[in-house]
């Protein structure tokens, strides 16, 4: 015991020296543990400043505590300004994914508004791809039902289609649909809207997006008066009922400030184990949205990292409003350097600030109680979740309680689309942004043991990269012995320690009990494990069989295509993008088709001929 408490105050001394020999510089370093690991990456304005806190004695947070007894050595960088070691550090972060920093979410995850001002007739679409093109993009939202209501409600609201059709191609083409006659579409497709009337309902989508509903309400207003007097009466009627959908929808948002306040709110509330970010997002004085970023009791945030956290923030969105409101114990430094680099990235002053009374001090209190709310929510859930966990482990006699757990399972149609689904369940809840698929093409038939171990040695085979860098605790299969025993050997291969069992199912396909190589072990009588068996197998299950089923629909659709004399897979594809169905390729014109890139007017002529042919059959 002594030699153990000699040896730590020799590795800290060392460390301590080494730091002290820093230069009063800014810069950024980088903690590595025993193996060599980045586990931690921070910046300063001062590197021995901050780098020595960490070695010498005294009180430290328990996270910080946690972190500095897992230093072996580290390493550093100078910068030249502070700004560029905040720029720096967000770029390790993202690099080494270290485990004790916080970080955002994989930015692929986050959905955003596309309006695709590129096009002769602009839509309104959900995407997570923000490209270099003409398109605005706003967001990124919290989440995709977030995105899909405000579409829907912007749809209804000013009319626009909300339907596949591909303008002006389709106007006059088909009957307008069901949105039309209930009065939630104006009918783009009848052809009696102008592209300018078009142009104009989207331009106040665009308005009510940056924030803006009062003005895009007040040129709704003249535009109906205006119809009114030119006597186009169903005009404005229908500008009539936009006018009255904007105001509901205004009313479904909680109006927190005054009408013209365009702010972000940003709190954070702290206990031994958790820390909670909220962010709320308003616009014209009501809620448009709200975000709470959760960091566990690994993840040191304090006030070096919490404004990392938001510069990383900042970076992916869109829009970023006039001032920002902070419920944070940040020093004046910080708050100069968050605020410039907002600044530079909204390219006008950004005002940010820690209000110390009146109402934007409520504000920031509404927040910080929202924040304690949502960390005694996830609690509540956790401590429910880690006991069914304990007993998990306990029956599976596993040395470590299962944080990250991955389900896998096979579904095919006879010897075609055989589809492996990956699903992922980890700090409390599915994680689906990192649910994956594969296509097993190593088979020459419907052999499940064998597609089972394509997957997983693929998915294995990124072990330590980007989001699935963390090997999982637990690798559950939909299946019984035979499936444990091949994948146990793939791992004996790779030299890869995890626990691995089988999902069984009864006679009526209903989970039943788990398996390894030999033994069954039942799970009936734990009904707290028996549900959370359950649902990860139900989950599996409808994930791979969605996959396979979608890969099947566009296997069908392309191989239809490819009886097409001179159409191969290539083309067969090209034309399913463009026009996203059959149906509209048999309705395209020949002069649509040869017009395409890589199409002549002898394909043009092939399909209009298949095409006619096969409605006369």
């Amino acid at each position: 015991m002594m030699a153990e408490f000699s040896m730590e105050a020799e590795r800290r001394a060392a460390l301590l020296e080494k730091a002290n020999a820093l230069p009063r510089s800014p810069g950024v370093y980088l903690m590595k543990d025993k193996a060599d690991r980045v586990i931690y990456v921070g910046k300063s304005r001062s590197l021995k400043n901050r780098v020595s806190q960490y070695f010498q004695q005294g009180e430290k947070q328990v996270k910080t505590a946690r972190m500095v007894s897992r230093v072996a050595s580290f390493e550093y960088i100078l910068t030249d300004t502070e700004m560029e070691a905040l720029t720096l550090e967000n770029s390790l972060i993202k690099q080494y994914a270290p485990k004790y920093n916080i970080r955002l979410k994989d930015a692929k995850a986050y959905p955003y508004i596309k309006v695709t001002l590129d096009e002769a007739y602009p839509r309104l679409i959900m995407t997570r791809r923000r490209s270099n093109d003409k398109a605005r993009y706003f967001g990124p939202y919290s989440g995709t039902a977030t995105v899909f209501s405000v579409i829907g409600t912007l749809q209804k609201t000013l009319g626009l289609p909300s339907c596949k059709r591909v303008f002006p191609r389709d106007i006059g083409r088909d009957r307008p649909c069901i949105y039309y006659q209930m009065g939630q579409c104006a009918g783009l497709c009848t052809g009696e809207i102008s592209r300018e009337e078009h142009g104009r309902m989207i331009r106040l989508a665009l308005d009510i997006l940056r924030g803006s509903d009062k003005d895009a309400r007040r040129a709704l207003e003249e535009e109906m008066y205006r119809a009114a007097d030119e006597e186009r009466f169903e005009a404005a009627a229908r500008l009539r009922d936009s006018i009255a959908a904007l105001d509901r929808l205004g009313e479904r948002q909680k109006v927190v400030a005054s009408p013209d306040a365009d702010q972000d709110v940003v709190a954070l509330q702290c206990d031994e184990a958790y820390s909670c970010l909220s962010v709320f997002y308003i616009r014209s004085g009501r809620v448009t949205d709200h975000e709470e970023f959760l960091f566990t009791a690994d993840q040191i945030a304090d006030e070096s990292a919490i404004v990392s956290f938001l510069c990383d923030l900042y970076t992916q969105r869109e829009y970023i409003p006039r001032e920002i409101l902070l419920g944070l114990s940040l020093g004046d430094e910080d708050v100069t350097l968050f605020g410039d680099y907002v600044s530079r990235l909204a390219e006008r002053k950004i005002s940010v600030r820690i209000p110390e009374r009146g109402d934007k001090h409520k504000l920031v209190g509404m927040v910080e109680s929202n924040a304690a709310d949502y960390i005694r929510e996830y609690r509540r859930r956790a401590e429910r979740d880690d006991a069914t966990l304990i007993k998990l482990a306990s029956l599976l006699a596993l040395e470590v309680i299962p944080d990250r757990i991955e389900a896998y399972d096979i579904s095919n149609l006879g010897s075609e689309h055989i589809t492996a689904g990956m699903i992922v369940w980890a700090n409390g809840g599915f994680r689906r942004r990192d649910y994956r698929s594969f296509t097993i093409r190593g088979n020459d038939g419907p052999d499940d043991y064998a597609a089972m171990r394509e997957a997983l040695s693929r998915r294995l085979a990124h072990l330590g990269e980007g989001q699935f860098g963390d090997m999982p605790d637990l690798i559950l299969l939909d299946g019984g012995k035979g499936h444990v025993s091949t994948v146990r050997s793939l791992l004996e291969e790779l030299g890869l320690d995890i626990p691995v069992f089988g999902m069984v199912k009864d006679s009526f396909h209903k989970t039943r009990a788990l398996t390894d190589d030999h033994d069954e072990i039942s799970i009936a009588r734990e009904q707290a494990v028996f549900g959370f068996v359950y649902r990860i197998q139900e989950e599996v299950h409808r994930y791979t069989v969605s996959r396979m089923q979608g890969a099947k629909r566009k296997t069908l659709t392309t191989s239809s295509l490819e009886q097409i004399p001179g159409i191969g897979p290539a083309k067969a594809k090209r034309l399913l993008a463009h026009f996203g169905s059959i149906k509209r390729i048999r309705e395209a014109s020949a002069e649509e088709i040869a017009a395409l890139p890589g199409f002549g007017r002898r394909d043009a002529h092939a399909i209009s001929s298949f095409f006619s042919v096969e409605g006369h059959q």
